[in-house]
């Protein structure tokens, strides 16, 4: 069966989902992470991409991401990549391939759905059982997007700041967000449109972001 032809669409948001192969491990300790977010950071300066959210986790990685330049995700996440697997194998001394040949990646309708996505990206750890609340999880963008912790790798979209004009009310109406968790149609329509790679539409029932974003 052929993959999916996979959209790029410079300027609008996309969801991207890389799993280790065999949904193995992919970071093996506590230095993996902070290497692969410092490489990201370098990487989607170099290919004109914006990182608004993202989460590791032990066996894949979310990241919402715009690219402004045709092919940039591509090019940035095959960097990361490549660099990354050589500095684990090196220091593992392991061979072979460390993720999937190929990530997975959804284009977001910007005004709808970008805050109901990145929602479901910073609640990962939550819904997984491995903490009561994300912002106890380190390894994502939860305390930056919610509580103002320095992040030189997140560039906030526009979706995000529309929530308020003030910083400290929009991070509290987003935290307030994050608590109403992710409803369960959201949660399908998104897993769905990920593994038929096609773009995140009508499908999503959650219009509450769009009206949470244009503060009605």
């Amino acid at each position: 069966m052929p993959r999916p032809r996979r959209i790029d669409a410079p300027g609008y948001p996309q969801h991207i989902v890389q799993r280790g192969n065999n949904r193995q491990a992919v970071f093996f300790s506590t230095c993996d992470p902070a290497l692969y977010l410092g490489l990201l950071r370098d990487c989607a300066n170099e290919h004109r991409c914006r990182i608004h959210a993202y989460v590791l986790m032990g066996n894949h990685v979310h990241l919402l991401v715009t690219p402004d330049a045709p092919g940039g995700i591509s090019r940035m996440m095959q960097a990361v990549n490549r660099t990354y697997v050589r500095h684990v194998n090196e220091r593992e001394r392991r061979t072979g391939s460390l993720w999937e040949g190929r990530f997975h990646s959804t284009v977001i309708d910007t005004d709808r759905y970008l805050l109901a996505c990145q929602r479901y990206i910073e609640l990962n750890p939550v819904r997984a059982g491995m903490v009561a609340h994300p912002g106890d999880y380190r390894w994502s963008s939860y305390r930056a997007n919610a509580r103002g912790r320095s992040n030189a790798l997140l560039v906030p979209h526009s979706a995000f700041e529309l929530i308020a004009a003030d910083v400290e009310a929009r991070r509290s109406r987003y935290a307030e967000f994050i608590e109403q968790g992710v409803p369960a149609g959201d949660l399908t329509a998104i897993r769905r449109a990920l593994q038929s790679q096609r773009r995140l539409t009508e499908t999503l029932v959650g219009s509450e972001p769009f009206r949470f974003a244009k503060g009605i």
